[in-house]
């Protein structure tokens, strides 16, 4: 028997001790690019299912350290919040076996360390996924869909040939009869304001392309979610005083507010 079957057939033996609820981490893991054992716990291992949360969270602990070691997953050095924040604190991103366990598309890439910037910025996006996820269980609005980078690209034909739009997120949620579709950008105020402008005026573009309209009958609106008040506000009045942008096709709100806003249309 070749290296090559040993592995196949090794892979296949890992593949069959998985639970349901392991194949879900891992898929979502994959999905969203990075997650904290704090969001996997949140998510995957609610106390409602165990007897108290210290029991939720070593349940949690003791899976995620198995599926590191058999690489399913890869734990980041770095930690959210510092080591007093504990396993909790731990980052995971998809493993080499967790590729080949899922069949992937494309080579099986090295694991890199990711920087801080990127890191930050994929989590906070992650947590929005979590809170929604959360929201949803809450009975608050039905999750129709959520499709994380890249699947949330688009891409559309402007005067300047083709173009790509690339959202944070895509959302569309169900509140009573109405169905609300967002592009999501989480913003962190690391970027200058005209930076964001341009990329609202991206959104702009292809919305008046007409992609969206013709293969969902709708555009979605672009949501900012922001770190506080008056970096909303600024955002807000740039976007007003921009007059190349659709008002209506743009709203801005902080982490705080998010939910209700996205369950309220951007009302």
């Amino acid at each position: 028997m070749s290296h090559r079957q040993v592995r196949a057939r090794g892979l296949a033996v890992l593949q069959e001790g998985l639970s349901g609820r392991d194949l879900a981490i891992i898929g979502q893991v994959a999905d969203l690019r990075l997650m904290s054992g704090r969001q996997i716990a949140a998510v995957h291992f609610a106390e409602s299912e165990h007897e108290t949360a210290t029991a939720a969270t070593r349940a949690c602990n003791r899976v995620l350290a198995r599926l590191v070691r058999d690489r399913l997953l890869a734990r980041l050095d770095r930690r959210v919040g510092g080591v007093r924040n504990g396993s909790s604190g731990f980052v995971y991103a998809l493993g080499t076996v967790g590729h080949r366990c899922l069949a992937l598309d494309g080579p099986r890439p090295r694991f890199r360390e990711p920087g801080p910037t990127f890191a930050l910025h994929t989590l906070a996006v992650a947590q929005l996924v979590v809170d929604c996820t959360l929201a949803a269980r809450d009975k608050r609005f039905d999750v129709l869909s959520c499709q994380a980078e890249p699947r949330c690209w688009r891409q559309f034909t402007s005067m300047n040939g083709g173009v790509v739009v690339r959202p944070d997120l895509f959302l569309a949620l169900g509140v009573g009869e109405y169905e609300h579709r967002f592009f999501l950008e989480v913003d962190r105020g690391t970027e200058h304001l005209p930076v964001l402008i341009k990329k609202c005026r991206l959104y702009e573009s292809y919305y008046a392309s007409g992609r969206e309209q013709a293969d969902h009958g709708v555009s979605p609106r672009t949501c900012w979610v922001v770190p506080d008040e008056p970096r909303a506000l600024r955002l807000r009045q740039a976007i007003d005083r921009d007059r190349h942008l659709t008002n209506q096709l743009f709203v801005v709100t902080i982490n705080s507010r998010a939910l209700a806003v996205l369950a309220g249309g951007g009302s």
